[in-house]
């Protein structure tokens, strides 16, 4: 049995799983980002994409995002098989943060469940926008340039029907 050390209390994984879980909104319909959330969505972390691949199973796969207003926005190459797969079925999960860290701590994270349309990226906004995010502005503009001249670009945006706390 593991046992976690949080707030001063001792927990069980399994207690921290069953208690600590926060459901923000679970009816399937469009949720508001909660301040705590959005506060959280500023750091830029790594998410992890899983979407249900053609065999049934999920795919998953670590991407950058950014926020416009209560959706995730994702940048993609049309031409990739989480695009393919989202095309035949957009349910999809997105998972930030989380997890122990490699000094043993346990991080807080969030599960983001939803709906993802494809879209266009008119005059590469997004594209702009969210490399600026995760890289150094001379790496930024670089990639920008290479992604937009070499790739068809595209933003995968998950309306959120239900956001999870994960630790």
């Amino acid at each position: 049995m593991i046992v976690v050390l949080l707030g001063g209390a001792r927990h069980t994984l399994l207690e921290l799983a069953c208690e600590f879980e926060q459901r923000f909104y679970d009816d399937g319909a469009k949720i508001v980002l909660t301040p705590e959330v959005r506060e959280f969505l500023k750091t830029p972390l790594i998410a992890r994409l899983s979407v249900i691949g053609a065999d049934g199973y999920p795919h998953t796969v670590p991407l950058w995002f950014d926020v416009d207003a209560d959706d995730l926005i994702i940048i993609s190459d049309r031409k990739t098989r989480k695009v393919d797969y989202l095309v035949n079925n957009p349910k999809a999960n997105l998972c930030i943060g989380g997890g122990e860290s490699a000094e043993g701590q346990i991080g807080t994270g969030y599960m983001f469940k939803g709906d993802i349309t494809v879209e266009a990226d008119p005059d590469y906004k997004w594209l702009k926008q969210v490399t600026h995010r995760y890289e150094a502005p001379e790496a930024a503009e670089k990639d920008i340039e290479t992604w937009r001249t070499t790739l068809d670009m595209i933003i995968l945006r998950l309306k959120v029907v239900k956001v999870t706390k994960v630790y």
